[in-house]
């Protein structure tokens, strides 16, 4: 075998047949050829059968193909053989010489003449080795059109009349297929000049007579892969002779360093015909990335490529209304930013945001994301091989492949590649109400005083597009909404907050308005075809859109922001319709008749035009046409939008974007749209809301209690629970529905009651969600998280869309189910405690019945966690002022731990600038006394010197008896001030927050616990 001890970006061949070269290398960073000459034989079945290029740290041919098993050819054969061996030994010298000749060539190294057929095989459709129905690829995608027999014929494919039509939303297995040598071959190798860790391959397809049916074939490609780091790696398809659009967001890599020891390795397979590249784990040989199912197809406006995937689990791929477990089952998925209803399951339809990233559960647990930066309209095909496919209408093929190999470690390793997620004011974390129909500022004004006179937790009033001007940006009506500064004004004397919606569509009049005029001067609007500002229709009537895309137009958009600020001091900017959506297809003059807004393939996008409810797809913007920028409308509106609020307030600000792309979560957070108040609308939020965080935007909920529609109690009810444990917690509903804010007068008081206690733990709960979304922004680790992700070897987790976790420790069951008052609760195997009681669920990985009466919603704490707390208020300008506590749970091998991150809440810098302070607890009984140590790691926000640690409450303590002494820094607590039930191993204690008992949250101290005669 090759030896473990190379290392490097290198290039291995092993040659099939009964004698092999078995470590054939080429180091891409040295440039240099090697060989050590050494003969081993394929034993029996294991023969190698394909010559492979491996890309490894640790290149190693014998690695190459699994299962080979190889010893020495001299030490098996004698006498006439040797005569063979002396040939063969020969052969290989010169070859090794004449690799010796060319390495100091920079440009790439052809492989051998031999390496490639001289003309390519003839397809193959059936006969003793079909292809599998499972493995094959839609030669006819077309979603507008049924294939015949002669079609498919006429493209080169494979027909099989077998297969079911497609139809009605039903892909299903293809009947007409690409054959098994449908694609490009390898005609070069080599590394990519100046750059460490990369290589590059050349494709060509000219001796293809099967070329692929959509016009303008590029016959050559380069395939480029860069080993980023240890966990990262990258494959890009490109056009070497021309340029073509690529994404044009800046992405951060976040490590520098060169990968030392890289978790993956890669493999080609030059000699035949067509290309593939394969990606495995260098510890267990999965294979996560696998392109070799074929029908790579690479046109000026249709590209495809599919990838064989490890395992049926597979999440992502936004966004969309569905379970959070994609089928595999011919599922097709469809990305363009659209807007839409999100319907009950809206079957893969596109709707506001692109997120063409997923991550993928291995049979052993392990986690992996790929992300294709993509921005085109395209469609993703999900197949029971299993495997993905995706076709996409332009761009180029750029992957990121992220290797783990936990769930968390995916999306971290993928957030610091598109942008980690912003820190979000403290304020935002709590209860926001919004409505559309408030009508009049007096009338928002009751809605704000009846929910203080319930004493309901609430932090942010918002207003919908009622209070505008006839629609019109950065303008409030001063007849219905005359009071508007005034309410605001009173928000803030409360020590509350205020967020207005903003439309990117702004009227083209002049009367009384000139920010179409200033969008003209300054030249930021989208121009149509002809040079001049496109125009459609959305709620003010005729308007144009400004290109966010265009430096210019941050400045122009702060301006008119800052200029609104100053009547309406806003402290968040709420912006929708940035899809963008257009009331008229195209724009108000329609669109041109050509190839962007009549591609040759559509994917299946509603109304089957790209055009519809959006601008032209040839209207130009300032980096490119829309028809490539079309999906990143509402994230560089988002860029702009916390820009101009940084630069307004000198404070963090809150964004909120309807429609979003990959990275999005380093600007916004996102709501899940115009959803219904209906039950399974309820229930699909959760998937929701974890697609989300699997995307790198933590700051995500649902509309609560529904959007469409009227609630009903019940439903809202159950609906604010769960929406108290949404890290965005917002209810908001439609213009002419009845209200159904949480102090609304035809609500019972059991539904206050229940609501008010239901906020009231999430504002107990806030140092813990901050401390969560603390560690998304430094490492990109997940708020709310599905419970694969900290059990993904459980498969009975894999398909949980019905409970999650905040952070790694407390779990959130919810009733989604009119009239029930149990929950069917999954528990993996840990021991759990009831959050509100301390009871334990000692489970081995079991579903189990759970009380659930209309006021109360399950919630877990698993063992070994400490929670910070603090005593609630119905503000968090309120709260932020009482005394914390910890919720200790102690685990099955005595110990527990956990995090609190504190600021002031609202400083741009807190973290960079280390203006901040982090205190780590940790708890350990298998010490006599048993101790609770508390650590303040960072100290550098001292606005939280005078609040103080005031509640510890302990759960799984064991003392022999119900006398129990604790010492806080060696000063006794008062025996009056600790509580411990030993039939339920709970211990409660409260210190004094007077005296030299008291215990500042930002000093260190050590708690001692242990019983007493």
């Amino acid at each position: 075998m090759a030896s473990r001890e190379e290392t490097g970006f290198g290039v291995t061949f092993a040659k099939s047949g009964a004698s092999n070269v078995d470590n054939e290398r080429i180091d891409l960073l040295s440039g240099q050829r090697s060989s050590n000459r050494r003969l081993h034989f394929a034993d029996g079945e294991d023969d190698v059968s394909e010559t492979d290029l491996v890309v490894s740290g640790r290149a190693e041919a014998a690695k190459t193909f699994p299962g080979a098993q190889r010893r020495g050819f001299l030490n098996r054969h004698r006498g006439p053989v040797a005569v063979l061996v002396t040939l063969v030994v020969a052969v290989v010298i010169g070859v090794v010489i004449y690799f010796a000749v060319n390495t100091a060539e920079e440009k790439p190294s052809p492989l051998e003449p031999t390496a490639q057929p001289v003309s390519p095989p003839i397809p193959t459709c059936g006969g003793a080795d079909p292809i599998p129905q499972e493995r094959r690829v839609d030669c006819y995608p077309e979603t507008n059109s049924t294939a015949t027999e002669a079609d498919c014929l006429g493209r080169g494919c494979c027909w099989d009349g077998s297969a079911p039509a497609k139809g009605d939303g039903v892909i299903g297995q293809p009947a007409c297929y690409y054959p098994q040598y449908y694609g490009y071959r390898t005609t070069q190798i080599g590394k990519i000049p100046s750059v460490p860790n990369a290589m590059r391959l050349s494709l060509d397809n000219t001796d293809n007579t099967h070329l692929p049916p959509f016009p303008n074939v590029v016959q050559k490609l380069e395939v480029q892969v860069y080993q980023e780091t240890n966990h990262r790696l990258r494959i890009k398809i490109v056009d070497p002779q021309n340029n073509r659009y690529e994404v044009p967001l800046t992405v951060n890599g976040g490590e520098t360093a060169l990968p030392s020891q890289p978790s993956y390795k890669v493999t080609t397979n030059p000699e035949k015909w067509a290309f593939s590249i394969s990606v495995r784990r260098t510890d267990t040989l999965t294979e996560i990335f696998n392109t070799s199912l074929g029908a790579l197809i690479y046109s000026n406006q249709f590209l495809q490529i599919t990838n064989a995937l490890p395992s049926k689990y597979i999440y992502g791929l936004g966004e969309h209304v569905d379970d959070m477990l994609h089928s595999v089952n011919w599922t097709r998925l469809t990305l363009f930013s659209r807007d839409q209803f999100p319907g009950e399951r809206a079957s893969g339809q596109n709707l506001y945001g692109v997120h063409p990233f997923y991550m993928c559960i291995e049979p052993d647990g392990k986690a992996h994301g790929v992300l294709l930066r993509n921005s085109n309209a395209m469609d993703i095909i999900l197949s029971p091989a299993p495997a993905i496919t995706y076709r996409t209408v332009g761009g180029i093929l750029d992957f990121y492949i992220f290797t783990g190999p936990t769930p968390d470690q995916v999306v971290q390793q993928y957030s610091k590649l598109v942008g980690l997620p912003f820190l979000p004011p403290y304020w935002s974390l709590g209860f926001h109400l919004c409505r559309w129909g408030y009508q009049t500022s007096n009338h928002t004004m009751e809605v704000i005083e009846r929910m203080r006179a319930a004493k309901m937790p609430y932090d942010t009033q918002w207003n919908d597009i009622d209070y505008m001007r006839d629609h019109l940006d950065f303008t409030y009506d001063t007849e219905r909404f005359a009071g508007l500064p005034h309410m605001v004004a009173d928000l803030h004397r409360h020590g509350q907050k205020y967020v207005m919606i903003i439309d990117p569509g702004i009227a083209n009049v002049t009367d009384n308005y000139n920010w179409y005029t200033e969008g003209l001067n300054k030249k930021v609007f989208i121009n149509d075809h002809t040079g001049s500002p496109i125009i459609g229709k959305v709620w003010p009537g005729t308007t144009a859109f400004p290109d966010f895309t265009n430096p210019a137009t941050t400045a122009y958009w702060t301006s008119a922001l800052s200029s609104y600020h100053e009547q309406v001091p806003f402290d968040g900017v709420w912006i929708d319709m940035n899809e963008p959506s257009n009331f008229v297809p195209g724009s108000i003059n329609g669109c041109p008749d050509d190839e962007l807004n009549n591609p040759p393939y559509v994917p299946d996008v509603l109304d089957n035009e790209l055009s519809a409810k959006t601008l032209c797809m040839s209207a130009q913007q300032h980096v490119s046409t829309h028809y490539n920028v079309h999906s990143l409308y509402g994230h560089t509106e988002a860029v702009a939008t916390m820009s101009a609020m940084r630069t307004i307030s000198k404070k963090r600000g809150l964004v909120i974007s309807r429609s979003t792309f990959t990275g999005s979560g380093n600007y916004t957070g996102h709501w899940l749209g115009d959803n219904a108040s209906e039950w399974p609308d309820m229930a699909l939020s959760i998937p929701g809301m974890l697609d989300f965080s699997i995307f790198g935007i933590p700051m995500i909920g649902a509309d609560i209690c529904g959007f469409r529609g009227n609630t009903t109690e019940q439903l809202c009810q159950r609906w604010m629970q769960l929406g108290s444990f949404y890290p965005f917690s917002r209810n908001h509903n439609i213009l002419g529905a009845l209200a159904q804010d949480p102090a609304a007068p035809r609500f019972s008081e059991s539904f206050r009651n229940s609501t008010r206690a239901a906020l009231t733990m999430r504002y107990r709960l806030l140092p813990y969600l901050y401390t969560l979304f603390y560690f998304a922004t430094t490492t990109g680790s997940t708020v709310a998280r599905p419970l694969f992700f900290e059990y993904p070897s459980d498969v009975k987790t894999l398909s949980n869309d019905r409970q999650f976790l905040w952070g790694s420790d407390l779990l959130i069951s919810p009733v989604l189910t009119e009239n029930a008052v149990t929950v069917d609760a999954y528990f993996p195997k840990a021991n759990w405690y009831d959050l509100r009681t301390g009871d334990s669920v000692q489970s081995n990985g079991e579903v189990i019945s759970v009380n659930a009466p209309l006021d109360v919603i399950p919630l877990h704490v698993r063992a070994g966690a400490i929670i910070p707390v603090q005593a609630p208020n119905i503000t968090t300008n309120t709260s932020r002022k009482n005394p914390f506590g910890v919720v200790v749970a102690v685990g099955d091998d005595g110990h527990a731990s956990g995090d609190l991150y504190l600021d002031d809440g609202e400083s741009l810098d807190s973290v960079s600038d280390k203006h901040h302070t982090l205190v780590n607890f940790k708890y350990d009984s298998n010490v006599e006394p048993q101790t609770l140590v508390s650590n303040v790691e960072v100290y550098g926000y001292r606005g939280a010197d005078e609040l103080v640690i005031r509640d510890f409450t302990f759960y799984g303590v064991t003392f022999l008896h119900s006398n129990v002494s604790v010492t806080i820094n060696q000063l006794e607590v008062p025996s009056s001030s600790v509580s411990y039930d030993s039939s339920t191993s709970v211990l409660h204690v409260t210190v004094p927050i007077a005296g030299e008992e008291r215990q500042r949250i930002t000093q260190d101290f050590t708690m001692t616990l242990q019983t007493t005669i």
